[in-house]
């Protein structure tokens, strides 16, 4: 028989803070230890919920048969990349040709870009290069972006897979299901590798439509599998996206999936329910720097650090535990609203913000403060921030 727990600190404080007033002061703990973790603003990352989720996300597609190959639009770190490899990722996705370029350097050796590229201008000589150090597959969709893939690649183009994108209700790129095997067969008849189809349910970011978008998803790539099979082709890889549609990406047809956020989640999930409050694992870091009057606060967070995604009603970011929106932005002030009758926030408290949109947000970071389980930290470069080209 197991003996009577001893109480932690957690327990008798949070009582006695109540669990918003605690979340912050438990923060506010975290920080007090490192003069670094006191800057603001600053994206700070809890090493063991990023680890958490990394491992979740690993265990889900294998017990499902399907493989990983993680978004790190949403990171852009090297280093929390090649966490999800360790942890068992077949490979990466990439956005950009610079996102792919940054990890390539770093030795990742199976990278897709899961867009549609035009590839003008230095993309051509960019693409050749990738293709010569990892094994590298490109998004297309129209055949026009074929024959510039062509014209880029030249020779070149028998080290590099396309995979074609179809749209499946998100009002995206990509052709109609229906259309992915002709579009795979002129491909193939350019000569080039045509390993499959993918696609992005996008719908499945507004509440209550995850399931269904990933149902719309698991028969948009079933329809496009068969029209591979009408023009004589096979679709190797079958692919889907995004974080919330991830737990229900399990048809048969799905070989990988590819979400992103998961890593960090962010307030968009909670309130889809793609995550729970113990799997965030990045906020920012922001100090009260005016507090004029009752009922407001003004932080040093603003556009430029947490992004304009979100709306006077639903907020611009919320300070965790506490449940206090941002309910207007400048570019350098984020504006709160108090209650009155409740404890102020007086100038330089330091409060964790929880970003709508966490993307954006690690975009604007040249480096994360990663809180390591024993209390230290370590910062990380966010080494494809930018990378837009």
């Amino acid at each position: 028989m197991g003996g009577v727990a001893e109480k932690s600190d957690d327990d008798i404080l949070a009582p006695t803070l109540g669990w918003g007033w605690f979340i912050v002061h438990r923060f506010a703990g975290i920080l007090a230890g490192n003069v670094r973790l006191r800057e603001s603003p600053a994206a700070i990352v809890l090493h063991d919920t990023l680890s958490d989720n990394i491992a979740r996300m690993q265990r889900f597609a294998d017990s499902h048969g399907k493989n990983l190959r993680p978004h790190v639009k949403t990171h852009k770190s090297v280093e929390i990349g090649r966490l999800q490899l360790a942890a068992g990722a077949r490979g990466i996705t990439a956005g950009t040709v610079g996102e792919a370029e940054v990890f390539a350097n770093a030795g990742v050796a199976d990278i897709f870009i899961a867009y549609p590229l035009w590839a003008s201008g230095t993309k051509e000589q960019r693409l050749r290069s990738l293709a010569d150090r990892t094994k590298l597959s490109i998004g297309v969709e129209s055949r026009a972006a074929a024959d510039i893939l062509l014209a880029a690649l030249g020779e070149r183009r028998a080290a590099v897979s396309l995979i074609v994108e179809i749209e499946c209700g998100a009002g995206r790129s990509g052709v109609a299901p229906s259309q992915a095997g002709a579009l795979a067969r002129y491909a193939t008849e350019l000569g080039f590798f045509v390993a499959g189809v993918y696609t992005y349910p996008g719908h499945g970011g507004t509440p209550g439509a995850r399931e269904h978008a990933a149902r719309d998803q698991g028969e948009a790539l079933t329809e496009a599998v068969r029209s591979f099979d009408a023009v004589g082709l096979t679709a190797d890889v079958v692919s889907a996206g995004s974080t919330p549609t991830a737990e229900f990406s399990t048809d048969r047809v799905i070989t990988e999936i590819r979400p992103g956020e998961y890593v960090f989640n962010d307030g968009d999930n909670l309130r889809l329910g793609a995550c729970r409050e113990a799997d965030i694992a990045l906020f920012v870091a922001a100090t009260v720097v005016s507090a004029q009057e009752p009922g407001r606060a003004i932080l040093d967070v603003g556009s430029k650090a947490i992004g304009r995604e979100g709306d006077p009603d639903r907020g611009f970011g919320v300070v965790a535990g506490l449940g206090y929106r941002l309910h207007k932005l400048n570019e350098y002030h984020g504006y709160l609203r108090l209650p009155v009758d409740e404890p102020q926030l007086p100038v330089g408290t330091m409060v964790p913000v929880l970003p709508n949109h966490v993307c954006p947000v690690v975009n604007s970071f040249d480096e994360l403060t990663v809180v390591m389980p024993d209390g230290g930290c370590e910062m990380w470069p966010v080494s494809a921030r930018g990378r837009l080209n």
